[in-house]
């Protein structure tokens, strides 16, 4: 537990110091003790030190202070008294300090062009102002001067002035032709930041009579023009090239000051044919990261919240194919004052010690001065408790006296900075501002926090006693924090009674008291239980509580988390709720929910709605309209309206709508003005200003919405101001230099009267500034230009009408216009997880350098080449975007063993700010892609040639190939596996020893170092025994075989006439008839058709023979090229066909199929065999 610690009177002074400062910053902001104490003057606000003001309006010098009592105000003006009440023009505001000088009624504001000063002064010390140099704004007229056209050769350079008229504030220069378009602008032409326009070298396209210089003076928003200038471009061939010439700045060598904060411009425009291009450096050093930019063209260096480290020689070089030419630039950076402490306020007591310490810094180094009361030190009034030590008065054993506003002044050639901060010394007896005998409530087992807010100088000592007669409380169970609350943190019943708070300082003792009471916590001893109801029965929840007697505790019913429907359906009671007919929208989750002043608890159950067992058919309809409207009781702004129902129809009405038209601004048109339940039929009616109304209604029951009514009588009320402003106000920029201000304008009848016009405000956020308005009228956008890029306004919009206007609006931000961002994200990194994911890492870039609503990042990663390979090929880039703030993201889908590069950009609604340099990075090696082909050619007896292709993706470099091969016999079994190590730098093998006419199958796979890639699979046959192939062509080519085989042919053939014949002579028999009636069933009758005899059918179907189809490339048969082939006469005849086209076979019992990876097919039959099996 935390406890309170009092710092005893031996403890050093600088702990001392410290609780003295701690006690200032504790004065409780009760109003009732402000007002009674005392305190010197301090200065709210002022007007800026540097005030540049509209001549054409009244000058207004603020000056606003706070103190008791409360301060007078004087002023000075250029160091002399500034006496308000001789001039007629000056007033001062009632209870301010602030000047008015009235310039609109005759004043001349360059009259009172000056330095002036506040005082504010009361009793205890006076305070003042910075000195305020009031200046009114000039836009004075350009001089006339005569402007003699400008005849250049092309390719020359050429510099147009402007020298616009010296105004205050300077003007901002633009170069326009007589369309009022601006001129286009680039690295060959550009303006320079004295506005004139440069050209680098001149082209024929840039003549023109129209170049014209303006100058806008924003102060009083009006804008010069220079006459136009005329440019005639003559050409010469051919047009001679030229080296870098600097235009601007002159000379090698040049020197900048410039103030910290500010920010720093440094520019170099040069002329050259081609156009020179322009680069910057720091010598001996980098350019500061996230604040250097580069504008026009990189012809400008610009360094933002410059430091004194951003001193030192910046160099511009210029360069083109001809050469280059430089120029050093010698910045230095100076600086104002700046506060490293500011003095603050001290409120002591009599007898006390402190001190003001007034510290600051700048290039050179500041003077500090102290002034007491607005006078120097060294003439001021002594006082014996003050003694002054450079930047710090030390103050001892101070007396009320002792009470002044003392200003440190920091100043240097550059500028000064002044800190008024007051000593005040205060002797109050402890005051205890706690109400008398407050009474707490919490419920047992809670925090109870007893206040006993006080104040005193010298600051009291706080204690706590329990009863009238009680000791000190001490001890864990209490925590005792330092503005006076005693914490119990888990009250008891015991924890009840009274509490006395005792404040005590050397001037005097306060004691009060408070009463605790503990309270029972309220509990639901019955809840809620689930229901399941049939359609239009009855639900009943109950929620019974117990509460604590002393507390009135309030039931609320919920459905679905929300207010119960307006529905006399639902009746509340003290511990239930009934639902009367249940619908099916009734389904849903009800809570009971109880409340007490101290505590709230809730309990919740489900009703679900099912359907009725089946009623008779009931024919229901939607109901009829009602009619006989009434208008009674009219006002300005109410009315009555009553009605009678139409026919329900078999179904109650459950409400009815109430519609108005308004005749005056869109007659014809209804609109939905309100909803009653169905059990009424009287309401009083809301209405507007300025409308001419006409009332009808609608019953509604749960068929549908009856017709409408006819329309009541109408009523016109009286026009006032209107009542509200336009809705979904909105300030978005649709350029860098402009704010879009748009808003919903208001109906017809909202605009309460006629006339209706919109007032448009606005003013740039968190700067002083006053609110510029304009007023429109039938529009519902604004469009403001010349406005800073991406900067936040205050925006309002109010609306009024011939009879005044709307109530004050609320206040919107909006932001003027985006603009491309300004910077890369800079430090970018890249971590490579694998060999095809990457990780992108970058720093965020600073939020104002956005200029817009930050969208994201966007990563562009391309592959430049691959590692392997060497060669590049057609980038493609690819992007990623990573929403909001992100500062890293992955980069998926990468190809192993590839360079690649990246860069970042930021992202906002005006689209991508510039790349991040590019990162290189590489991945590493993965396992390849298979080899692209296979090829095995020249099979022999026992080799077979193998040639491949290398693999289309290495994705690294190739370490081997693995080759993997195994026979398969004609059972498709797999003999054993074989693998051969092969070199990368291979492209072929011949493999021998192998076995002939054998089927073997391939494996083939590629090796990095990382692993083995995916395989590619081939198949081949080696060639059978060439001995064997000719002898058995040698038999069927000998004489003798010839000759036996013509021999057998002639025998078959008379055998065949023997059986015609004798076939022919068995008709002429008596047994004909026997078989005619017992006819082979193999000898078919003649055709009645042709007389032919009938076809010879035989078991098997006998084809003729076909030649055979072409053999394949791996000297095999395919089965879907062999349907015709002699195989469907043979009976398994394995054949190979000969380099000479001569056929060789072998007899088989059976088919031989080929593995399952092969295509399956049939080998022809050997026509030797096929005639030794006929034989």
């Amino acid at each position: 537990m935390m406890k309170k610690m009092n710092i005893p009177t031996s403890k050093t002074s600088l702990v001392l110091f410290l609780c003295q400062i701690i006690s200032a910053l504790d004065v409780p902001l009760d109003s009732k003790l402000l007002e009674e104490l005392s305190q010197p003057p301090t200065i709210t606000q002022q007007s800026p030190k540097d005030y540049i003001v509209d001549p054409r309006e009244n000058i207004v010098i603020q000056c606003e202070a706070k103190g008791k009592p409360p301060p007078s105000f004087s002023w000075t003006r250029n160091g002399t008294h500034f006496d308000i009440d001789k001039d007629s023009q000056v007033t001062m505001k009632p209870n301010s300090g602030t000047l008015v000088i009235n310039i609109m009624n005759g004043g001349k504001a360059e009259a009172y062009e000056g330095v002036y000063q506040c005082t504010a002064r009361n009793e205890r010390g006076a305070a003042v102002s910075n000195n305020i140099m009031i200046r009114p704004s000039r836009s004075p007229l350009w001089t006339k001067e005569k402007l003699e056209p400008n005849h250049v050769r092309e390719g020359d350079s050429l510099v147009l002035h402007c020298r616009p008229p010296v105004g205050l504030p300077p003007p901002i220069i633009f170069w326009m032709d007589n369309a009022f378009q601006r001129l286009p602008q680039s690295e060959r032409v550009s303006q320079g930041l004295n506005g004139d326009l440069y050209f680098s070298n001149v082209q024929p396209e840039d003549t023109r009579e129209d170049y014209i210089c303006y100058a806008r003076f924003n102060h009083t928003q009006t804008i010069q023009q220079k006459q136009p200038i005329s440019v005639k471009v003559y050409s010469t061939k051919p047009v001679t090239e030229r080296q870098p010439v600097l235009l601007t700045p002159t000379g090698s060598t040049s020197t900048k000051v410039e103030l910290r904060g500010n920010v720093l411009l440094l520019e170099c425009i040069a002329a050259g044919l081609p156009t020179p291009v322009i680069r910057w450096i720091k010598e001996g050093g980098e350019l500061p990261a996230n604040r250097t930019f580069f504008e026009n063209f990189k012809k400008t260096l610009k360094i933002i919240d410059v430091s004194e480290a951003d001193s030192g020689n910046y160099k511009c070089i210029a360069r083109n194919t001809l050469g280059s030419v430089y120029h050093v630039i010698s910045v230095t950076v100076k600086a104002a004052p700046y506060w490293i402490t500011a003095p603050r306020n001290l409120v002591l007591s009599p007898g006390e010690d402190g001190t003001l310490i007034c510290r600051a810094n700048g290039n050179p180094k500041p003077s500090i001065s102290w002034l007491a009361n607005g006078v120097p030190i060294a003439i001021a009034p002594e006082d014996p408790s003050r003694k002054v030590d450079g930047d710090t008065i030390i103050f001892s054993h101070v007396q009320e006296r002792s009470s002044a506003v003392y200003q440190c002044n920091a100043s240097n050639e550059y500028g000064y900075l002044l800190a008024n901060a007051f000593v005040n010394v205060l002797a109050e007896p402890p005051r205890i501002l706690t109400p008398a005998n407050k009474l707490y409530q919490v419920i047992a087992d809670s925090p109870a926090l007893l206040d006993c807010a006080y104040f005193g100088s010298p600051k009291p000592e706080i204690e706590w006693f329990k009863g009238v007669k009680g000791s000190i409380l001490r001890g864990n169970e209490y925590v005792f924090h330092d503005n006076g609350t005693l914490e119990i943190p888990v009250a008891q019943k015991n924890s009840a009674g009274t509490y006395t708070c005792v404040a005590r300082n050397e001037l005097g003792k306060i004691q009060n008291e408070v009463h605790l009471e503990i309270k029972d916590p309220t509990m639901i001893i019955k809840q809620p239980e689930y229901k399941v109801i049939q359609r239009y029965g009855h639900a009943s929840f109950e929620c019974i509580i117990k509460h604590d007697s002393t507390l009135l505790p309030t039931v609320t019913w919920l459905k679905d988390n929300e207010e119960l429907p307006d529905d006399e359906r639902f009746l509340v009671g003290k511990d239930n709720l009934t639902i009367m007919n249940v619908t099916d929208k009734d389904d849903g989750t009800y809570t009971c929910v109880v409340n007490t002043t101290l505590d709230s608890v809730s309990a919740s159950a489900v009703l679900t709605v099912v359907a009725a067992p089946p009623t008779p058919a009931i024919i229901y309809a939607r109901p009829n309209p009602p009619f006989d409207l009434e208008l009674t009781g009219q006002l300005e702004r109410s009315i009555t309206l009553s009605w009678i129902p139409g026919d329900e129809n078999n179904s109650p009405i459950t409400n009815f709508i109430i519609e108005y038209e308004d005749a005056l601004h869109e007659p014809g048109v209804w609109h939905y003005q309100t909803e009653v339940p169905g059990t009424q039929t009287t309401v009083k009616l809301k209405l507007s200003p300025y409308v001419n109304y006409s009332f009808r209604v609608i019953a509604v029951n749960k068929i549908g919405r009856s017709q409408p009514s006819e329309p009541s009588d109408q009523y016109l009320t009286k026009s006032a101001s209107p009542d509200e402003n336009p809705a979904n106000v909105q300030g978005i920029g649709s350029e860098p230099d402009n704010l879009v201000i748009t808003w919903e304008p208001l109906k017809g009848f909202q605009s309460n009267g006629p006339g209706l016009q919109y007032k448009v405000s606005w003013r740039q956020k968190d700067v002083d500034d006053e609110w510029t308005s304009v007023i429109v009228a039938n529009v519902s956008k604004y469009i403001v230009s010349g406005t800073p890029t991406f900067v936040p306004y205050e925006i309002k919009v109010q609306a009024l009408n011939d009879l005044g206007y709307a109530p004050e609006p609320s206040e919107v931000i909006g932001h003027s216009g985006e603009d491309l961002p300004m910077v890369a994200p800079g430090n970018v990194q890249v971590h490579v997880i694998n060999s095809t994911l990457a990780k992108v890492h970058w720093d965020p870039v600073p939020l104002k350098t956005v200029r817009g609503h930050l969208q994201g990042y966007k990563v562009y990663y391309w592959k430049v080449q691959s590692l392997s390979r060497r060669s590049r090929r057609h980038v493609e880039k690819k992007i990623l975007t990573f929403r909001g703030n992100k500062t890293f993201g992955m980069l998926p889908g990468l190809e192993p063993y590839s360079s690649y590069k990246l860069n970042v950009r930021v992202v906002n609604g005006k689209g991508e700010g510039p790349a991040s340099p590019d990162k290189v990075f590489n991945t590493p090696e993965g396992v390849p892609s298979s080899p692209s082909f296979l090829k095995i050619t020249n099979p022999t007896l026992d080799s077979l040639t193998l040639e491949w292709g290398s693999p289309t993706h290495p994705n690294g470099v190739l370490t081997s190939y693995t080759l993997k091969f195994q026979p398969i016999n004609n059972t498709h079994e797999l003999g054993p596996l074989v693998e051969i190590r092969i070199p990368a730098n291979e492209s072929s093998l011949i493999l021998k020893n192998l076995n002939y006419s054998t089927r073997y199958k391939f494996y083939f796979n590629a090796q990095t170092s990382v692993g083995s890639g995916s395989q590619i699979t081939e198949e081949a046959v080696t060639i059978m025994d060439e001995a064997m192939a000719s002898r058995q062509v040698d038999i069927a080519t000998q004489g003798w075989f010839i000759g036996l085989m013509c021999a057998v042919a002639l025998l078959i053939l008379i055998l065949l006439i023997v059986c015609f014949i004798r076939r022919n002579k068995g008709g002429k028999y008596p047994v004909k008839e026997k078989e005619d009636a017992h006819a082979d069933p193999e000898i078919q009758p003649m055709k009645e058709d042709d007389g032919t005899f009938g076809e010879y059918s035989d078991a098997e179907d006998h084809k003729p023979l076909k030649k055979g189809s072409r053999t394949p490339s791996d000297r095999t048969v395919k089965k879907e090229d062999s349907d015709d082939s002699l195989v469907d006469y043979g009976e398994g005849v394995n054949g190979q066909f000969n380099e000479d086209g001569s056929f060789i076979g072998q007899y088989s019992g059976k088919k031989e199929k080929e593995p399952a990876e092969g295509n399956e097919s049939s080998e022809a039959p050997s026509p030797v065999n096929a005639m030794n099996s006929f034989v």
